[in-house]
């Protein structure tokens, strides 16, 4: 009995963690986006598929009207007195295409007439960017902690619903993300063209200005090498010319003996 005790007692402890540590966000969306097949014993099977970033699921399931009426919620559809509340756990993974998406979906609710319906048979389904494996997983555990907080479409979370419910999401603001993140995409492959682009003016200027530098250094290195030669080489000696002296001068016979004898000693 006393293990029974514990064993309940623990399980508490941990729902009460959860509880606590929980904190759902909700997103309303448009009844607008939303598939309604007529009523088959008081349940309409309905269809909520949402594919704009950052959402990429699809709900299905069965829903009643508050009172039962089968035709309440065809004629409240048209009317735009039908939208959904989405409750989530905020947990995002990357989709195929870079974007984020929030895959901590649990639970879900359809309003009439801002009364809450009876839903049964809830299923969520991720799509594609937002669909891998890793997502699964996050959409797996966002459904057995949201289980964990039991009924949240009441008490405590009530002004957060009120205030999701206020702003629904619709088709022309779907459209308007859609057409933001598409001018984002554009934005961000004109950046980087315009960046490969540089790269390649970069990558075809970079052998031109080596080749030039080279050529440069080359001129400058063999101006060095003449300079350090020249210094190197000695100037040439210039050799004193010795003045030729006829070997018939000093015996020219107009010559006294005494001139011939100062010629003979003057050209030794």
């Amino acid at each position: 009995m006393k293990k029974l005790i514990a064993v309940l007692f623990l399980a508490f402890a941990v729902v009460c963690s959860a509880q606590s540590s929980l904190k759902p966000e909700f997103q309303a969306f448009s009844g607008a986006l939303l598939k309604l097949k007529k009523a088959e014993k008081g349940y309409h099977k309905f269809r909520l598929t949402v594919d704009v970033n950052p959402w990429a699921f699809q709900a299905d399931g069965e829903v009643q009207a508050p009172g039962g009426d089968g035709d309440a919620l065809i004629t409240g559809l048209f009317d735009g007195d039908v939208y959904a509340v989405l409750a989530y756990v905020p947990s995002t993974a990357a989709g195929s295409d870079g974007k984020e998406y929030q895959v901590g979906l649990f639970d879900m609710m359809l309003y009439f007439d801002d009364e809450p319906t009876k839903i049964r048979n809830l299923r969520f389904k991720l799509l594609p960017p937002a669909n891998d494996e890793w997502a699964m997983g996050i959409l797996k555990d966002a459904l057995e902690s949201g289980s964990l907080l039991g009924n949240v479409w009441g008490g405590k979370y009530d002004k957060a619903i009120t205030k999701a419910s206020a702003d629904p999401m619709d088709k022309a603001k779907l459209r308007a993300l859609q057409k933001k993140g598409n001018k984002k995409i554009d934005e961000d492959a004109t950046i980087n063209a315009r960046k490969r682009r540089v790269e390649a003016d970069e990558e075809e200027v970079a052998p031109k200005k080596k080749k030039k530098a080279a050529v440069e250094d080359d001129a400058a290195f063999n101006k060095r090498k003449r300079r350090v030669e020249a210094e190197e080489e000695p100037a040439p000696t210039k050799m004193k010319k010795k003045k030729k002296v006829s070997g018939d001068e000093c015996d020219d016979p107009s010559l006294s003996v005494k001139e011939k004898r100062r010629c003979q000693l003057k050209n030794k």
